[in-house]
Formats: structure tokens, C-alpha cells, sequence
């Protein structure tokens, strides 16, 4: 029995040592099968002690007595599917009569402790029907996007989130966005991350970076116009309107409402043209939106005026156009001037990184999500790409985005250089770059060539 002692420690000590080192490790060796077994033997205990069981029915209780036998026990909600994930158990429930989703959802934090996870996360599927998402462990501490991604058009992956899941960010769901965090957030490595992901795809990369360029112009290659500077910004931007009035035309052109046309051919959005009408659509990203809106002069105040005025009526207007805004900055609020709580209003997704004060976190949940205020400003300096997102509907979630350097960023927008397209209304503001040095093939240089 020596032998099986011994085996048995060096099974222990591996655990341990992947359970410090590298925790994904563990728990795809040791501890899914750990958890799935602690799971199923607790299950009922753990689910009468955090209030989630109901009293037998009176039909049963009725049988009880007239079998003579002891009164039935309270019963949990039945599990539907135990499925182990890469970096977690996902539970699937389904509900007693009499009880809600917002039970379970309360519950969360005790169920964590009882089942010894280190996270668990609750939504409803359906009437009656409620999704428990349990990580085995700090999945945002090293960010590793999973190898297997469900991309589609205009719906590109940017982070990991708390519960495992890859969050994705969807333009055809949720059109325009704002995005905000303190320097050295990570607010910067988050739209690196963006561009490099939508670069991949047949979509147009409109910038504005007031910042002289610094953060977008390394990127130019795969961007179809970009501004340095607000003059340049609001010329360009003024150009995005009148791009977005022809695209409009365009698309009453095809609509051909008549009593033969079916419903579904009916165009409302560039959508819904055919394949060879359909214009290209455009990402229009804005960093650092602050120095868009300040003045010091009353020159710069009419320019400020007439950039806000573009930004909200491309806001509002320009979905159904195929134009998307993603607006990068550190505050957002009234103090900025007239029009700027009139665009924040049109921009669904919000994502926080860390914030200096309460009140920046306020700018981006407070008129949505208030619970998610919180979470904001209690994200720590020293986790960079942490961030807070939410939209509308009221939810949110932690998420974080994988270190993306800007040599990565760089490389994936050349190489993707021959997907920007041309746009004619854009073609002033279209970067004037050299052309790209062949690289000689390593291999091919090392190799002597013979007679």
C-alpha cells in the first residue's frame, strides 16, 4: 500500500500546485469532476437552507396520511442539465410552482459560498426556467478567450466576462455606444481590441482622434478616413451626415411598396437591399469626445456646436443608414455643454472602466443601471481592462479584455489593409499612407541556392 500512498500525494501536491499556478488547468483536471460531485450530493441541503424549496402539495400531504407514512419533505427546483463548461458548471433549473427568478437570482451569493464556486451568476431562459452560470475560478484575473468564437456580420468578440461567457459586441442589437475610463484604464487596449477584431470584417473605419493621432493613426491602414484634429472633425463629420441623407435615398428607391412586393422585401434599413445595393456599413469610433466639446473662443464654440449637432443626428438617424458610433472618453456629462446629455440618451451600450469619482460611473449607469454604479467605481488600480457594461434593458456585467498590444493591432489592420473600401464621400479624409515593404521570407533568404 506504500505505492498507492505515495500516488496519492503526488495526485494532491499536483492539484495544489495547478490550483495556484495555473487555475484553468485544475479545474478542466481535477476540479469540474470536484464541483459536479459536490453539486449533486448538496444540492437539496443547500437549496432548503437558502429558501429555495416549497412546501409539498396538499394532494401529497392527503396521500401521506392515508398511506400512514411520514409527510413528505419540501422540494428544490428540478434540475434539467448539469453541463460542465471550460470554466464552470452551467445548472439549469426549472421552478416549483409558486416560485420566481428573482428568488434565485437573490440567492446567488449564498449558493456561491454552499457549493464552494467561485462565482455564480442567474438569469431566466423562460417562464419557469432559470440558468445558473458557476466559475470555478477568477476567469477575469488572466483573460484567455476561448478558440472556438461564434462571429457573424457586425458582431465581433472584445472580452471575457465574469461568468465565462464571451461578450460580444453586436452593432446590428445594439447600434451606438459609450465608453469611458480613467487613464490607464484600459479604456485604450479595449478599442485597440475592437479595431483589430472588426478589421476582419467588410466594414468601413471612420476615426477621430483629437488626440493628434496618437491611439488611431497607427491603425490607418485599415481606416477609410480619420481626423486629427476638431476642424477636421467636424468637416468629416458633416461629410458622414450628407454620406448618410444618399444612403436614405437609396434605400426609397428600393422600397417598392406595392401590393405585389412581399412584407419581407420591403426596405427599411440597408439591411434589407439586395447584396449588390447594399452600401458598406461604417463604425464611426471617437476618442477622447471631451476635446470635441470644448471651446475657449466663440469660433470654436459655433465649431462645437456644429460637431455635437453631426453626432447627435447621426446618433438618432444613423442606424438604419448602417452607421454605428463608439464613443471613447474619460467623463461624459452635462458640464460638457448643450447636446451632449441629448446624444448620451441615443447611446445604448455602456462600458466602464475605471472611474475617478462616483459621478463619471453615474454618467454611464445611472439613467440604466443604477446597481451597476457600484460596481464601477470599486474596480481596482491594479487591473487594468476591467470594465462594467450595461445597456439598456437594465443588466450589466464585469467584463475583461484581453491584452491587445498595439504592434498586434497594427499587424492585423495591414494585414486586413485590402478589405477597406472606398467611399466617395469620404475620399478627402482618406489617410495618404506609403506603400507596404515586401517582406522577404525568412526561410527563403536562409536557403543557399545551388547551381
Amino acid at each position: 500500500m506504500s505505492w498507492l500512498s505515495g500516488l496519492l500525494v503526488v495526485v494532491v501536491v499536483t492539484a495544489g500546485l495547478l490550483r495556484w499556478r495555473h487555475p484553468a488547468w485544475y479545474w478542466l483536471t481535477f476540479g469540474v469532476a470536484l464541483a459536479t460531485l459536490r453539486v449533486l450530493v448538496r444540492y437539496s441541503s443547500v437549496m432548503d437552507a437558502c429558501g429555495l424549496t416549497v412546501p409539498p402539495s396538499r394532494w401529497r400531504l392527503a396521500f401521506a396520511r392515508m398511506a400512514n407514512r411520514p409527510a413528505p419533505e419540501s422540494r428544490p427546483p428540478r434540475i434539467l442539465r448539469l453541463r460542465p463548461t471550460r470554466t464552470g458548471l452551467v445548472l439549469r433549473l426549472k421552478l416549483r410552482p409558486g416560485q420566481d427568478a428573482f428568488d434565485v437570482a437573490a440567492a446567488t451569493d449564498r449558493l456561491r459560498h454552499s457549493f464552494a464556486m467561485y462565482g455564480v451568476t442567474s438569469r431566466e431562459l423562460r417562464s419557469g426556467v432559470v440558468e445558473l452560470r458557476m466559475t470555478g475560478y477568477d476567469v477575469l484575473k488572466r483573460v484567455q478567450m476561448p478558440a472556438k468564437l461564434d462571429t457573424a456580420p457586425m458582431r465581433v468578440p472584445v472580452a471575457l466576462r465574469e461568468d465565462g461567457a464571451v461578450h460580444y459586441r453586436d452593432y446590428r442589437t445594439t447600434p451606438h455606444a459609450l465608453t469611458l475610463g480613467a487613464t490607464k484604464s484600459g479604456k485604450s487596449v479595449y478599442q485597440r481590441n475592437l479595431v483589430a477584431e472588426l478589421a476582419t470584417q467588410d466594414v468601413a473605419l471612420v476615426g477621430i482622434d483629437c488626440k493628434q493621432g496618437v491611439e488611431l493613426f497607427p491603425l490607418a491602414r485599415r481606416f477609410s478616413a480619420l481626423a486629427d484634429n476638431p476642424d477636421t472633425a467636424a468637416e468629416l463629420l458633416d461629410a458622414l451626415v450628407t454620406h448618410m441623407e444618399g444612403v436614405y435615398q437609396l434605400i426609397r428607391a428600393e422600397q417598392r411598396i406595392t401590393a405585389d412586393v412581399p412584407d419581407a422585401e420591403i426596405a427599411a434599413d440597408i439591411w434589407d437591399l439586395p447584396d449588390h445595393l447594399r452600401p458598406t456599413p461604417i463604425v464611426l469610433l471617437v476618442d477622447e469626445v471631451a476635446e470635441l466639446a470644448l471651446f475657449a473662443t466663440r469660433d470654436e464654440e459655433k465649431r462645437r456646436d456644429r460637431i455635437i449637432t453631426a453626432l447627435a443626428r447621426l446618433a438618432q438617424l444613423g442606424r438604419a443608414a448602417g452607421i454605428y458610433l463608439e464613443i471613447c472618453g474619460q467623463r461624459f456629462g452635462s458640464e460638457l455643454g448643450k447636446g451632449i446629455t441629448m446624444l448620451r440618451a441615443q447611446l445604448t451600450g455602456r462600458t466602464a472602466h475605471r472611474v475617478n469619482d462616483e459621478t463619471s460611473a453615474n454618467m454611464a449607469f445611472g439613467d440604466i443601471a443604477p446597481d451597476a454604479v457600484l460596481a464601477a467605481i470599486q474596480i481596482p488600480t491594479e487591473t487594468p481592462g476591467l470594465a462594467v457594461t450595461g445597456d439598456s434593458s437594465g443588466g450589466w456585467a464585469r467584463i475583461r479584455t484581453p491584452h491587445t498590444s498595439m504592434r498586434q493591432a497594427v499587424n492585423a489592420c495591414n494585414r486586413h489593409a485590402h478589405l477597406t473600401p472606398d467611399l466617395p464621400a469620404l475620399a478627402a479624409f482618406r489617410p495618404a499612407l506609403p506603400l507596404l515593404a515586401p517582406v522577404e521570407d525568412p526561410a527563403r533568404a536562409a536557403k543557399p541556392v545551388t547551381a
